[in-house]
């Protein structure tokens, strides 16, 4: 090439070839990290390739700053974070990756309105996904050698520290051991959080393009290597948006993701006695707990979630505890609209329950006997049963609801494996049933198990794949002893691939039910047993996972000795609330028992979706609504 075409080309590099980001990476071979294992290398592939799977980049921009808080300041040399601050760059084209900074500040002034700025003196920590083709040497006999796994079909991570010096050019260093063990951290946390992110839809200037995101903060913990552990395997890593939110909040909070333009209480309280639709049903005073008929309750008017007998029992509330969880109902309420599902067609509000199954012809009938209070009388499990699907369903029309039929055309490169679902659309569509199918109401119990076993827990889903069978402990049954016939559904779902013994544990287990078998499918059995968790699991086999759905963890004492148990053994266990307060209060009765949030709270795709509200606040609820895991 001539040399004045090769300085043009140089130059046209230098100012057009970076995209977003500030160029080609230093080909950093981590072999050459003082201090670090061929193990450690594979986790941090293995960590990057999964941040790489939830594609961040479809949302996230350079203006997306994201606070990063890996256990204790005292954790780190100089008892600081190495890279508190981190962005997202390439979402528009070039360098796909992202970059960590020392501090906010640093973020702000690197982050321009297309590409980052080169500032003297600034150093970051980056990791950007490169082409195994572009790649040096060196580094692609790394990944040779250790089999290193790929981040999508061919890209691999070049992980280095880069400083732009005061003539503008950039210099390199490899990244310390401590630096790798940060980073590993939080791509194994962001990869967890980033889903959860809010869009705000009047955050943000209706001129640019630019998502904006309501405040956020969550924290999870995440498994250190062994060579890294040091006496401690969990680290607590928070993430938050935007960084500036005080670590000290979180802990303050109840909640799981607290909204910081919601967390500061007014500066004089203000009591508005706003009185509550008369025709709602009958609730209960969040101070006093005594029940109060719509049209003689009190609510909040700031966040109009929660309800009160008279103005006394409301300024007595606020003062005790009211007063920091105000902001957070408040948010809750606001996204009530978002969390409705508007798929189906039939009514979705169950305020009267006997009214609502009375509208669909179904009161009184089969399996949905136990959604109103009328067999009340009738101990959970002992329904009477007349036989046949037809009957259980209630009647429905044949083509309402699923036959004990096989899934068809249900084949993956002609091998027969478990149905993978997404959501309620594609199951109805399976099954070829319409929207106006209320089904899904009582089928939310067995495909939210069907959808941790496959989704969420990585032991059970591999055991499945691999045609063996998976043990569940089921904690604390009780409509669900009535909707056996339901169960059967996951059957079909394994596609002739895998076995479940489902062990249903609780007190609300009929005695003579107690110690019984139903097989009701040829991969799918129910054990009942009668008694508390603690003291009848010596007597079970060993469970791969747990799961306790609806469990209301922050309502019954009864379940510290559960949550002992399920800690000292440390299976995987997940929990289903009814709405994200209680998932939030729930976490906190886990975090106090001295388990780890490994499975943030998020939204289930098989909750039912008819909604209902809880007793002592306005926010809506639906059955197994969210769902989080500890030791996952």
């Amino acid at each position: 090439m001539d040399l004045h075409l090769k300085n043009l080309f140089d130059r046209f590099q230098e100012q057009f070839g970076s995209g977003p980001g500030l160029g080609p990476g230093s080909g950093t071979c981590l072999m050459k990290v003082e201090g670090i294992s061929s193990n450690f290398i594979k986790l941090l592939f293995k960590a990057s390739a999964a941040l790489y799977r939830t594609e961040p980049w479809r949302r996230l921009r350079p203006g997306h700053l994201f606070g990063v808080r890996v256990g204790k300041d005292s954790d780190w040399s100089g008892k600081k974070q190495p890279f508190p601050c981190s962005q997202f760059i390439g979402g528009d084209g070039g360098d796909i990756g992202f970059y960590m900074f020392r501090s906010e500040n640093d973020a702000k002034k690197m982050t321009g309105s297309r590409e980052t700025i080169r500032v003297p003196n600034v150093e970051l920590l980056r990791v950007t996904y490169e082409l195994e083709t572009l790649m040096f040497p060196s580094n692609r006999k790394m990944i040779k050698s250790l089999s290193l796994e790929a981040s999508g079909n061919d890209r691999f991570p070049v992980i280095d520290v880069t400083r732009c010096t005061s003539s503008g050019e950039l210099q390199f260093r490899n990244p310390t051991l401590e630096e790798l063990k940060f980073v590993y951290a939080f791509m194994r946390a962001i990869s967890l959080v980033h889903p959860l992110l809010q869009a705000d839809k009047e955050g943000g200037p209706n001129w640019t393009k630019l998502i904006s995101f309501g405040p956020f903060i969550e924290t999870v913990d995440i498994q250190w290597p062994p060579e890294m552990a040091r006496g401690h395997e969990l680290v607590a890593v928070t993430i938050s948006h935007p960084p500036g939110q005080a670590y000290e909040e979180k802990i303050s909070s109840t909640a799981s993701s607290t909204p910081t333009k919601y967390a500061e209480p007014p500066d004089e309280v203000t009591f508005m006695d706003i009185r509550v639709n008369s025709n709602s049903s009958s609730r209960h005073c969040a101070m006093c707990e005594k029940e109060v008929n719509g049209d003689q309750s009190l609510c909040c008017g700031r966040c109009r979630a929660v309800v009160y007998c008279t103005s006394l029992c409301q300024k007595q509330h606020w003062k005790e505890s009211h007063k920091s969880m105000c902001g957070l109902y408040k948010a809750m309420m606001e996204r009530e609209e978002e969390l409705v599902m508007k798929i189906f067609m039939f009514p979705c509000s169950a305020a009267q329950p006997c009214k609502w199954l009375e509208s669909l012809g179904i009161h009184q009938k089969g399996m949905w006997r136990r959604k109103c209070s009328c067999y009340s009388h009738c101990p959970f499990g002992l329904l009477p049963v007349k036989g046949g699907l037809w009957d259980s369903w209630g009647g429905l029309d044949d083509e309402e609801y699923p036959g004990d039929l096989p899934f068809h055309n249900q084949l993956r490169d002609g091998i027969s494996s478990p149905i993978l679902l997404s959501g309620w659309s594609e199951y109805y569509n399976l099954r070829s049933m319409p929207l106006s199918s209320p089904v899904a109401d009582i089928l939310s119990h067995p495909l939210t198990v069907y959808h941790i076993l496959t989704a969420l827990s990585i032991n059970t889903k591999n055991l499945l794949l691999k045609g063996k069978e998976v043990i569940l402990h089921y904690l604390g049954p009780e409509g669900e002893m009535d909707w056996m016939p339901a169960f059967s559904e996951i059957s079909h779902l394994l596609n002739g691939l895998g076995n479940i013994q489902i062990i249903m544990v609780g007190p609300e287990v009929p005695t003579n039910l107690s110690g019984t078998t139903s097989g009701i499918s040829s991969r799918v059995r129910v054990n009942l047993v009668r008694g508390v968790y603690q003291e009848e699991a010596t007597y079970l086999p060993s469970p791969h996972v747990i799961v306790a759905l609806n469990c209301a963890l922050d309502r019954y004492s009864s379940w510290g000795g559960a949550l002992d148990l399920i800690k000292a053994i440390g299976v995987p266990a997940f929990f289903t609330e009814q709405s994200e307060i209680l998932c939030a209060n729930a976490k906190q009765v886990l975090r106090g028992a001295g388990l780890h949030i490994t499975h943030p709270v998020t939204p289930n795709p098989f909750r039912s979706p008819v909604k209902n509200h809880d007793s002592s606040t306005n926010l809506p609820s639906y059955s197994n609504g969210f769902v989080l895991g500890v030791n996952a």
